[in-house]
């Protein structure tokens, strides 16, 4: 993909904002030459033509400047961590009210092998075996745009296995070898419990062999979740009457194309598209299967699966399982198409800051450069924004007002305006968090015709 520097004068408008974003999101950076570093690469993420790498953001002959952001990116000890809650926290005070938390993955193509997190492994995103890093991206996602807030870097066996190997990469350690979807589910855990924010439903795919701990890891923790699956995968069902009591177990494939009678016709239009799209859905409930390592699953988790034929297929072709019971098969279904509002906001915003373009062997440095290039993400985003619209329900028009904006409106709850309270909730969950999920929305992208046809 062709990457080209912006226009001046977007470029200097962005150049505006991250100065404002560097004073929300880099107040636990301890010393002020730490925090014009950032502001140095933010830019250059965001103005840099080309592969985004250290040298080409210092541009040649700057041997000073670079030295100093190799120092910043890949060696500096401060934490991504709190940079990134703040902007978590920040979109959801100040950008459109996100739908649900979209996990993405990302595959790294590398030549060597010295960049952390590198190995020859199976990609089923590929559908082949490559050397590369496997990471996966936590996104705040919107019928109208979705940012990344949190990553994983997924580490092969021989990069926790090895001790020298394992230095040398500064791999902290604590850190273990999972499956890109483990990873992916105890960052979620870790958001829900400590960045204060409003739980949203998890949507993201699983292979089968991760499913049952996948949905056993987020009922635990009253995490609502849709996760794609294959139609391989058997999964369990009551029989209908006294005489079946069941369970059975069948392919989801097979249960819900047997269910083909109940579809009912969703009516909704593609992200970044202008023409409408029309699909069938139907459901069925199921049972949830005992993990790995857990006889039983604990409490029991009443599921639905959903599947879903396009027009013209004679087969369904697409099946997610979820927790939600009190949602319309509509709603369930857009929440579940939110990965293609972040697969766009990926190629076309995520791609261009050059999430991928790191070329440092640190484990530090790796999650320093994904921090900041999340940040130059939202930068673009909405400082585009802020040229466009008029901006967001408690905001001042233009990105600089935008983010100004939120200064004053740290105390509010997420998403509520200046000058609003928010009630009480009506429920809670046990551990007292807020609500897993928020009252009911019209969710955008859904057709105002008719959400359902017989």
């Amino acid at each position: 993909m062709a990457r080209t520097a912006l226009p001046e004068e977007s470029a200097k408008e962005i150049s505006e904002l991250i100065d404002v974003l560097i004073s929300l999101f880099f107040e636990s950076l301890p010393r002020r030459d730490q925090r014009n570093w950032a502001r140095v690469y933010l830019n250059g993420l965001v103005r840099t033509s080309g592969k985004k790498t250290i040298r080409n953001i210092a541009g040649t002959g700057a041997s000073s400047v670079e030295q100093s952001l190799q120092q910043f990116i890949s060696k500096s000890p401060w934490d991504w961590t709190p940079v990134r809650r703040s902007l978590a926290q920040y979109l959801e005070r100040t950008a459109q009210r996100p739908l649900a938390w979209v996990v993405r993955p990302m595959v790294i193509e590398k030549a060597g092998d010295r960049s952390v997190g590198v190995g020859r492994q199976f990609v089923p995103q590929l559908g082949r075996t490559a050397n590369c890093q496997q990471a996966s991206g936590i996104w705040l996602a919107s019928s109208e745009s979705s940012f990344p807030v949190e990553w994983t870097l997924t580490l092969p066996a021989p990069w926790t296995g090895e001790l020298l190997r394992r230095r040398r990469a500064g791999i902290p350690d604590t850190a273990r070898s999972l499956t890109p979807a483990q990873d992916a589910v105890h960052a979620v855990q870790r958001m829900a419990a400590t960045w204060q924010l409003q739980r949203r439903p998890v949507v993201m795919e699983v292979a089968g062999g991760d499913v049952a701990s996948c949905v056993e890891s987020f009922t635990l923790q009253d995490i609502p979740f849709v996760f794609k699956v294959d139609g391989s995968l058997p999964v369990s069902f009551g029989g209908a009457g006294r005489q079946r009591p069941g369970p059975y177990t069948a392919p989801a494939r097979e249960l819900i194309d047997s269910l083909r009678s109940q579809r009912r016709v969703v009516e909704w239009t593609r992200h970044g598209r202008a023409e409408g799209a029309v699909t069938l859905l139907t459901s069925a409930a199921i049972l949830a299967t005992a993990g790995e390592d857990r006889p039983v699953p604990l409490p029991p988790t009443p599921l639905l699966l959903m599947g879903a034929w396009t027009e013209a297929a004679l087969l369904p072709t697409e099946f997610w399982i979820t927790n939600i019971g009190d949602r319309p098969l509509a709603q369930l279904f857009l929440l579940a198409k939110l990965t293609d509002r972040v697969s766009l906001d990926f190629a076309e915003t995520c791609e261009s800051v050059g999430i991928r373009d790191f070329e440092g062997r640190s484990f530090r440095g790796w999650h320093h450069h994904a921090t900041l290039a999340s940040v130059a993400h939202a930068s673009m985003l909405l400082g585009a924004r802020g040229r466009t619209s008029a901006g967001y329900p408690g905001s001042v028009r233009g990105p600089l007002g935008t983010a100004r904006a939120a200064v004053g409106a740290a105390g509010r709850p997420a998403g509520a305006a200046p000058g609003v309270t928010a009630a009480a909730p009506a429920t809670a969950t046990r551990t007292g968090l807020p609500p897993a999920l928020p009252p009911r929305p019209f969710i955008p992208g859904q057709s105002a015709r008719r959400e359902y046809i017989r």
